[in-house]
């Protein structure tokens, strides 16, 4: 699939073997970590680097402003969110999974929908549905280092 100039494909060979779907169109008015948190008005970001959205970025009072991963868990966890074992699809339960390039600092992060697909959101690109994790892992997002779990709010 090719869209806004980018082929998801080339960026993650993986997906040619995985059933995604994009769900949006490109936009730079939040990231991943912004829609892993259930957020589509934000860019989440410990530091406020040139490029960002107008309006700069935000992250949660009392974490610490570091692109850590300990940092990023900190931050989900004021959303209600407690690590987990696994990425396993357990009824009542919305989960995430945070990569982690090859120095364990924090790259993406993608959500649990609640028939077991996981949502992402591409950078400044688009959203895509995709049924495994594996399929974003490489060289650009790295491995998935940590799950994270919370109740399941929504109706679905």
């Amino acid at each position: 699939m090719m869209s806004s100039g980018i082929d998801l494909q080339t960026l993650f060979p993986q997906l040619q073997t995985d059933d995604y779907q994009i769900t949006s169109a490109a936009t730079r008015g939040y990231n991943c970590h912004a829609w892993a948190a259930g957020e589509d008005d934000a860019w989440w970001s410990p530091v406020n680097r040139a490029g960002l959205p107008i309006g700069g970025y935000y992250w949660p009072r009392g974490v610490p402003h570091d692109e850590s991963l300990p940092a990023l868990v900190q931050a989900f966890r004021t959303c209600g969110y407690a690590p987990c074992d696994t990425g396993e699809l357990e009824v009542g339960l919305e989960k995430i999974a945070i990569y982690t390039d090859h120095a364990r600092l924090p790259t993406h992060t993608a959500r649990q929908l609640a028939n077991g697909q996981w949502t992402s959101k591409i950078g400044e690109y688009q959203d895509i549905t995709h049924d495994t994790l594996a399929g974003l892992e490489g060289q650009d997002y790295g491995r998935v280092a940590c799950f994270m779990s919370r109740a399941r709010t929504d109706a679905q």
